[in-house]
This record gives structure tokens, C-alpha cells and sequence, in this order.
């Protein structure tokens, strides 16, 4: 019999302003008018802030401040957890410590990419090095633990990108790698382990997703071969889906109770090309009796994305491939209304604001759409200047000894935008060693 549902409360007190973990999970509502739908360099950037080291993780957001990391140093020696105002966009703290597990700095490895979790006492950060730091506002320490000295060192070549993701009192992080691989539970107030679940070793850079399934929160984690759902109070498997491949790099996202979009990836060499093609759709979950039913709703073999995530909006769902098709499908029978090429691929997760979505190319251009069954732009928007891009405060790059390494090095160099925050006034956007805050015009 499995073990009943531990409940939490998956609300946990949120600010006013407030977009508190990766794809905003747990954010607070967002006020259409206040975000812009158009901007230019001139008149809608309100701030950019230049930050130490660079990072790929998107900021997080509580009240007037905002939270980011990034990692400096040759060997990504430095960590830093970094505090700005969000009306201004000045640097308020810096916090920083030594890797527990330093590596070489590269464009082909992950740096700073997992993007951390705040609550109104403290912000939770973890490092693809292994270390998991929490601070409160002030940028104090309250615990540190490194995971890779707990359980083991890392060896994923690509490095970690996973982001946590967090309850009332916890955190949950997943560690999906060559070695160790596993679901971890730490207490946020003193960074105790509450549980730990091992997982067979795979490569993958997915974060996990708190998904609401009959009105319980599970953790739903999709990663290189399954989707699972855990019990988030004693790591119990609750749930496994097999039937999927390629699910490397996405997160699973909630498209209504117990249903969940997840999504997967042909690969870099097109290695899990069929495997894909059934693993791009909506996932149902249902209890019957004491047992969790998952079941493939609908599957699209065109659709498969490289690093956004699926999103749904207007009872339509979204994916975006590698190369900046955006496909459009019913949310609730998977049939597919369009497939039309935007401006650039996307790395970031698109934002749905009401009426509209914002897909965030990689090289700096947004493209935004009207939700529904037809594609219409309602805008185009330029972050910078081709000829004058972001300035990359990262330390030199290791040279690369394959071809295949200097090809993904040379396409991984450029500015990226990587990810996003929102609250009612302030659009955020990650790129490197920038955050860009974008507000509507004044009229002055």
C-alpha cells in the first residue's frame, strides 16, 4: 500500500510582488497594463545591472529586492548570491564563498545555472558545484551544505542546471547525474536533510515541478527516461511513466489538475529522436483507490523543444524547438493549430501575461504573440545592439579539445538571454553578467 500524501501547504506566504523560483512558480499576480508589450534601448530600460562573474540562472523576486547568482574565477571558484534593488537596480549585498567543488570555467559547462527559491525569511540557492547556501534578506548566512562532498562528486560533463523547488518549510533539489543520481529534501531553516531518495544514474539538467494532483502538491520530476511523482513529506515514489525519452532538459509544467505537460528533445547528435516524438504531450495523473494512475492524454511528434519549457495559455499550449518554431496545440486534445518559425530559438521559458506571450530569443530579440488557434505578432522587440552586445564579466574560457566541444563553444559564446522574472511594473531579464529591468515609459 503506498504511503498516504503527506500534505503541505504549497502557498506559502507570498509578498505582494513577488515571483519567487524558477518559472515563477508561486508568483504573485501580475498586472497586464504594467508590463510592457513593446520596448526600445532608449525609453524602456530602466536599469542594467552589471554583475560579477556570469550566471544562466533567471532572478528571483521578494518585495524591493531581487536575488541572483553567478560564478567568477577560472575554475568557477567564486560563488556569488547577489542582492539588488529592484526600483533601482544597485548592487544591495554580495555575498560570496569558495566552491566546494571547483571546475574548469567554460562555455560548455553550466555556470550558475540553477536558479534559486525566496520566501519572506530567507533566499535558498544551489550551486551546480554541489553547494546549497541560504541567506536571509540581509544577505547573512543561515546554513551551508555542499551535496557533492555528502554524496558524492559530480562527473555530468555538461555540468547541473537544475533548480530547486520549495513548500512551506522545505526544499527539494534533483540531482541527475552519471554518478549519484537522486531527490533530495532539506529543511529551509537549517538545511537538515528531512529525506533523500536515490534515483538511477542519467544525464539530465530538468528541474523538478511541485504539481497540485487532487489537491495535494507532488514533486513531479521528468528526466532522461520517466516522469515521476514523489510524496514531498517522506520522498515516497508515488508514480512512474516510462513510456518517454529524450526529457533532458525541461521542466513539466501544470496544465490543469493532475494534468501536465512534459516535453523532450531529439538531442545534440539527434540521438533520442524516436524517443521523443511520444514524449512531447499531456501527462494525466488520477488516483484509483490506493494507486496512481498516470496516462498519456495526447502526444505531438513535431513539437520538441531544446531548453524552454512548455507553457499554456488561453486553453492553448506551447512549445518552441531549437531552431524558433513555436507550435501551437489544443490544451485539451493536443491537435495542432500552427507550427511558425519566430524571430530566434529560445533558451528561456516563454511568460504568458494575459493576452499575451512573450518568447524570449536566445540572441536578444522577444517575439510577442496573441494566445490563440492563429499566429499573430503583436510586437517585436530588440534588447541590444548586435554591434554593441552585453559585456561578459566571466573569466577567460578553458580552450576546448574536440570539435564537437568548440562547435557547442562557439554557439554557447555570444549573449544569451537565459531567463526571466516579472512582477506588477518590472519585467527582468537574465543575460550573463546582466540583469535588465524594463518598465513602461514615463511620457517624458
Amino acid at each position: 500500500m503506498n504511503p498516504v500524501l503527506f500534505i503541505l501547504a504549497i502557498c506559502f506566504p507570498v509578498d505582494s510582488s513577488a515571483w519567487p523560483g524558477f518559472l515563477g512558480a508561486g508568483a504573485s499576480p501580475i498586472d497586464p497594463a504594467s508590463i510592457p508589450l513593446t520596448w526600445t534601448q532608449e525609453k524602456n530600460i530602466a536599469w542594467d545591472a552589471s554583475l560579477p562573474g556570469h550566471g544562466q540562472s533567471s532572478p528571483v523576486i521578494w518585495g524591493d529586492q531581487v536575488f541572483v547568482t553567478s560564478v567568477e574565477g577560472a575554475n568557477k571558484e567564486k560563488l556569488h548570491v547577489i542582492c539588488l534593488s529592484l526600483k533601482d537596480g544597485e548592487i544591495q549585498w554580495d555575498y560570496t564563498r569558495d566552491s566546494s567543488n571547483p571546475e574548469t570555467n567554460s562555455v560548455y559547462i553550466s555556470r550558475a545555472a540553477p536558479t534559486p527559491v525566496v520566501d519572506a525569511d530567507r533566499v535558498c540557492v544551489f550551486f551546480e558545484g554541489g553547494d546549497v547556501v541560504a541567506l536571509n534578506h540581509q544577505g547573512e548566512l543561515q546554513w551551508h551544505r555542499s551535496l557533492s562532498k555528502d554524496y558524492g562528486k559530480f562527473v555530468n560533463k555538461f555540468g547541473l542546471s537544475g533548480s530547486p523547488v520549495q513548500l512551506d518549510d522545505r526544499i527539494a533539489i534533483l540531482v541527475d547525474d552519471e554518478g549519484p543520481s537522486y531527490l533530495v529534501c532539506l529543511n529551509k531553516t537549517d538545511g537538515s536533510v528531512l529525506w533523500k531518495t536515490d534515483r538511477t544514474s542519467r544525464t539530465s539538467w530538468s528541474s523538478p515541478a511541485v504539481v497540485m494532483i487532487e489537491g495535494a502538491p507532488q514533486i513531479v520530476c521528468s528526466s532522461a527516461g520517466s516522469v515521476d511523482g514523489y510524496d514531498p513529506g517522506t520522498g515516497a515514489v508515488l508514480w512512474t511513466w516510462t513510456e518517454v525519452g529524450g526529457n533532458t532538459a525541461t521542466t513539466p509544467t501544470t496544465a490543469g489538475e493532475g494534468e501536465i505537460l512534459i516535453a523532450a528533445s531529439p538531442g545534440r547528435t539527434g540521438e533520442n529522436t524516436e524517443s521523443a516524438k511520444k514524449s512531447n504531450g499531456k501527462l494525466r495523473v488520477r488516483r484509483e483507490g490506493d494507486l496512481w494512475r498516470p496516462e498519456m492524454v495526447w502526444r505531438n511528434e513535431a513539437a520538441t523543444p531544446s531548453w524552454a519549457s512548455p507553457i499554456v495559455a488561453g486553453g492553448y499550449a506551447y512549445w518552441v524547438n531549437r531552431v524558433g518554431v513555436i507550435y501551437c496545440l489544443d490544451a485539451e486534445t493536443g491537435e495542432q493549430k500552427y507550427a511558425e518559425r519566430s524571430k530566434q530559438s529560445c533558451w528561456a521559458t516563454p511568460l504568458v501575461v494575459e493576452g499575451r506571450i512573450y518568447f524570449f530569443g536566445k540572441d536578444g530579440v522577444t517575439t510577442v504573440l496573441a494566445p490563440g488557434p492563429e499566429y499573430r505578432e503583436l510586437a517585436v522587440n530588440t534588447l541590444w545592439d548586435p554591434a554593441k552586445p552585453p559585456t561578459d564579466n566571466g573569466a577567460p574560457q578553458a580552450e576546448e579539445t574536440t570539435e564537437e566541444r568548440r562547435g557547442a563553444a562557439a554557439m554557447f559564446s555570444g549573449p544569451t538571454q537565459y531567463g526571466v522574472a516579472a512582477v506588477s511594473g518590472s519585467l527582468l531579464i537574465r543575460v550573463g553578467s546582466h540583469v535588465y529591468c524594463i518598465r513602461e515609459t514615463t511620457g517624458e
